[in-house]
């Protein structure tokens, strides 16, 4: 039984283009102890904090989102690409290095002033965490911190967030892109 989280991370080379190491967390959420301590340390930092909303970012935020808000008793609000929702909703946009993409959030999601954690898989270069973080602030949301399974630190997401006041935790670092 391995206790490194970096062990259960799958990396593909050359995916989704060719000089891009891919970092599949699948493999983690597929193995239970690996799935279950990656939730437990997520979890950690926070524990006796109160947390009212974990707030998942489109589409594994999800899944790590949802375990946290079970183990911190909070509620879980996804945020999705746009058109995804049903319901009266907040966009937000942010650049790719290849173009735009939005982002929404349900206009009814949380009330103001609760307490609130981000969550993703992964932070590279910070945009779409920082799209979820303006639409939180829009809400009215207290951002408590924003919680990563993997930082790639050469990208800079994370000094991105740290410059918004984010309280960043991470659970590993993989070098490069």
């Amino acid at each position: 039984m391995s206790t490194d989280i970096k062990s259960y991370i799958r990396t593909i080379p050359d995916f989704p283009k060719e000089g891009i190491m891919f970092r599949d967390v699948t493999t983690l959420f597929s193995d239970p102890r690996g799935f279950r301590m990656a939730v437990d340390q997520i979890v950690q930092p926070f524990a006796g904090q109160r947390i009212d909303q974990v707030v998942g970012l489109e589409a594994r935020g999800f899944i790590l989102g949802g375990a946290v808000a079970h183990q911190l008793s909070a509620g879980f609000v996804p945020v999705r690409k746009k058109g995804k929702l049903p319901g009266k909703r907040l966009s937000e946009d942010y650049t790719l290095e290849y173009g735009q993409e939005t982002v929404e959030i349900h206009e009814d999601a949380f009330q103001p002033g609760e307490k609130v954690l981000l969550v993703d898989d992964l932070l590279a270069t910070g945009g779409t965490a920082e799209a979820g973080i303006r639409l939180i602030e829009r809400l009215g949301g207290d951002i408590v911190g924003c919680a990563f399974v993997i930082d790639l630190p050469d990208i800079g997401g994370r000094a991105r967030l740290e410059q918004l006041g984010m309280d960043v935790h991470c659970l590993c670092e993989f070098s490069g892109h």
